[in-house]
């Protein structure tokens, strides 16, 4: 492939400023002038909304950085790299998505020998095949530079803007690199005098290994692959490694003085680049050169249009700093780590570890909640591109899917596994989860979504339809109806309780399983139903029906399942997912819906978060918004970027503060919290689900739906609402003073009147009150629009206000004010 394919009033004296000490982002004396592509436009009420970052918010990190995970990432789907260094040594590690080892551990196709239909009980023959080295993530290894004598690096920064990685040297000039977002290279630019030494390794080469313990994968020479074979000349460095099956890649770097500068040109090129009879390196070896013929200058500028395009899809505005910055560096990650016509993010994303070792877990696609999480944000941001990744990569591994359903499940359609390779082969793992059939049905989810939120009406009857179908097929042949008549799977579960014992199979059906059976099947019925399948929308509603209700204690709490309590701290939202994000026990629901709710939040809450991971608090911060409950919303999404993050952002699985957030204390770097994080924020902003889920175009607009007391003013433009619709909207002294809506479709649009007893403003005619909303019917394209009046005043503190989150001790995970 020669391009990256791809389009792409009064303030609380709480708010924190632009230089918070405790934010990853920030530091005092932050370097301001930096490239700078920031736009706006400004709203009826004269507010101006930005389109791009803003400098303040670009990542800003001193010298030295010593560990991977905290280096300045950058990207361009395809391939990633992550800057990081110090003194006057410069290192970018390098990745690409589509480096892997697919051999398996012990017999191949050892799914066909040991299938779920057979499993005793109290069985699990699946746990040993995830002990081996591989399948596995590869690394691609790391170009290291050695700076004139006499420069050092005093510190890093990213522009999201710009997505440009720089290291500003002693003499205050600065290394440049950026990943084209056009183009399958990446390019450093050196200023001054040419580096000492330049050296192009391949992974396994070093030393350093930041890590240790249960979640490293381990040694690359573990792999058993044979030397890289270098080579080089005057001006380019290469090397070819052979991995397994025939699979190989080359890393090459050409060099070039232009201008008293050091240009450098970066390509890795695979096997999967290249036509019969064509040769990776000299593919690798002219993609640098043309490269370096159209100079630095001008592939920047074709990557910083893509980026501005990026950018200019919605915006958001929030008052606390480190928190608007986690969403912005969340949302680049999107754009740095996933696009259309490229494997999609496994655990590590294009940022695999570069310590010497594999990445943790694998660096895989868990299915029981990571990549799941991962893809939740893009639909509200409007950044379609980078959910493709995942969604085209599911429908063309259909074939491969349906075989594992036939072979493990034994049944016709379909079926993801819950833990797998870049192939979609299984991998095994603790078996209650990684091979539990329902895990495709959250997958599922995501086509549905992907529908909902552009509106797009040939997705769902092109792919969104077919897939989940397929879905529902093998899950509707493994049920059963029990004494009673309700449908049962023979096995059920619930993600990541109990570990890998006996107790983790639980009675079926678990609440986990049934809330991902009856969000496909009602799913499935709206979808058929938006076709005009009537028949097939009948049998899906049915089918949903004869699942039977939710298990509950007599006080209203969420069970396990039919007979088991939680009792213990659990990372996983798994029996309560049925409020988050599947939507079918809500706030608009009835009173039995609002005792679950109150009662299983109060069991959470007696539990304490001693065994939550960082994705915990991003989960639950959408889950409280979800249910209104915005000052708890706002702790968790605090708690998340004060305590599970690194220097850079990333999130990290562990508690990092030394505050007892969690008993957790490592520093496993994956992506689904970051994402959960996003989502969390625009949860507090924006939402639009339907009180009836499987009721075909239902959705209400809620605007300001769960914002805390503390963010007094705050504002959006563009976010995508169910429907396609396009939302922008103010708010001033704790109330909405001004919003828009560009409706997506033909029909009726509800706004949900949470206005505080104030009358819209309208610009539009023909809207009228029906029950707690405001109605009206639009043509796609059409506008509307309202403002409404500003208080005097703020309202008064509520008891209940969450304060901000303030760390004590701060390890040195997190970037500290100088």
């Amino acid at each position: 492939m020669a391009r990256i394919t791809g389009s792409t009033g009064a303030r609380s004296e709480t708010c924190q400023s632009d230089t918070d000490p405790q934010d990853p982002f920030s530091v005092e004396q932050r370097a301001k002038a930096k490239f700078s592509m920031k736009r706006a436009q400004t709203d009826p009420t004269g507010h101006e909304v930005p389109r791009t970052p803003a400098t303040e918010d670009d990542l800003y990190l001193t010298a030295p950085i010593n560990l991977w995970h905290d280096a300045i990432p950058l990207g361009n789907g395809l391939m990633g790299g992550l800057l990081w260094g110090g003194h006057n040594s410069l290192r970018l590690s390098l990745d690409r998505g589509d480096l892997w080892d697919e051999r398996t551990t012990g017999e191949s196709a050892w799914w066909q020998k040991h299938p779920w239909r057979s499993l005793e009980d109290d069985g699990d023959p699946w746990s040993q095949y995830y002990e081996g080295a591989t399948p596995t993530k590869l690394p691609a290894g790391f170009l290291e530079l050695t700076l004139d004598q006499g420069e050092t690096i005093r510190s890093f920064e990213l522009s999201l803007a710009a997505a440009e990685g720089t290291a500003t040297l002693s003499d205050g000039t600065a290394a440049r690199a950026f990943f084209s977002a056009n183009e399958p290279v990446a390019m450093l630019r050196i200023p001054g005098n040419p580096p000492q030494a330049v050296r192009l390794r391949p992974a396994g080469t070093t030393e350093e290994c930041g890590e240790t313990g249960p979640q490293s994968g381990g040694a690359v020479a573990a792999l058993g692959h044979p030397p890289a074979d270098l080579g080089q000349t005057d001006d380019m460095q290469w090397y070819v490694q052979e991995a397994a099956d025939g699979f190989r890649y080359c890393a090459c770097v050409a060099t070039q003085r232009a201008a008293g500068e050091t240009w450098l040109a970066v390509a890795i090129t695979t096997t999967h680049d290249c036509a019969p009879g064509e040769d990776l390196l000299a593919l690798a070896k002219s993609r640098c050169r043309d490269a370096l013929r159209r100079g630095y200058a001008e592939i920047f500028a074709d990557h910083v249009a893509w980026w501005r395009e990026f950018w200019d899809r919605s915006s958001i505005e929030v008052p606390e700093p480190h928190i608007r910055r986690a969403h912005r560096f969340a949302r680049y990650l999107y754009g740095a780590g996933s696009r259309q016509g490229a494997p999609p993010m496994p655990l590590q994303g294009v940022w695999t570890a570069d310590n010497g070792g594999l990445p943790p877990w694998k660096g895989d696609y868990h299915n029981d909640l990571n990549t799941q999480l991962t893809y939740m944000a893009y639909q509200e941001a409007g950044n379609f591109e980078s959910g493709l990744s995942y969604l085209e990569f599911l429908w063309k591994l259909a074939p491969t899917f349906r075989r594992f359903a036939r072979d493990f499940y034994g049944t016709d359609g379909l079926a993801t596994p819950g833990v797998m390779s870049l192939s979609g082969q299984p991998l095994g793992g603790w078996g209650q989860y990684s091979m539990s059939p329902t895990m495709s049905a959250w997958n599922a989810h995501l086509f549905y979504l992907h529908w909902r939120y552009t509106g797009d009406d040939s997705f769902l009857t092109d792919r969104a339809y077919p897939w989940c179908s397929e879905v529902g097929r093998c899950l509707r042949e493994l049920l059963k109806p029990d004494a009673e008549g309700v449908l049962v799977l023979p096995r059920s579960s619930s993600p990541e309780i109990f570990d890998n014992g006996p107790l983790a199979w639980l009675r079926p059906n678990s609440n986990y399983d049934l809330m991902c059976l009856r969000t496909l099947f009602l799913s499935l019925s709206e979808m058929a139903e938006a076709q005009n399948l009537t028949s097939d929308a009948s049998s899906w509603v049915r089918a949903a029906a004869e699942l039977g209700d939710f298990h509950a204690a007599a006080d209203g709490e969420l069970l396990l399942d039919a007979c088991t309590l939680l009792r213990e701290s659990h990372r996983h939202l798994s029996h309560l997912i049925g409020i988050y994000p599947f939507n079918l026990i809500t706030i608009d629901g009835d009173a039995q819906d609002q005792e679950r709710i109150r009662a299983s939040l109060a069991a959470w809450d007696e539990l304490g978060t001693g065994e939550w991971c960082g994705y915990t608090w991003g989960w639950m911060s959408c889950l409280r918004a979800r249910t209104g409950d915005a000052e708890q919303a706002v702790r968790h999404l605090d708690v998340f970027t004060r305590a599970f993050v690194s220097r850079n952002g990333f999130h990290l699985n562990g508690d990092q503060s030394g505050e007892g957030f969690s008993n957790f204390t490592y520093q496993p770097f994956t992506l689904e919290g970051n994402f959960a994080a996003m989502q969390a924020v625009q949860e507090l902003l924006l939402q639009s689900w339907s009180p009836t889920p499987g009721v075909r175009d239902t959705e209400v607009i809620r605007l300001f739906p769960a914002v805390p007391w503390r963010w007094h003013d705050a504002s959006f433009r563009d976010l995508r609402a169910e429907g396609g619709h396009r939302v922008s909207a103010k708010r001033k002294n704790n109330s909405t003073v001004w919003f828009k809506v560009v409706a997506g479709k033909d029909g009726l649009v509800r706004i949900r009147d949470n206005f505080d007893g104030r009358a819209p403003r309208w610009a539009t005619a023909d809207v009228r009150k029906v029950g707690r909303d405001f109605e009206v019917r639009l043509s796609k394209g059409d506008v509307l629009e309202a403002t409404l009046a500003a208080p005097a005043q703020l309202p008064p503190e509520p008891s209940d206000a969450a304060p901000p989150v303030v760390v004590g001790v701060v390890g040195n995970s997190l970037e500290r004010a100088r």
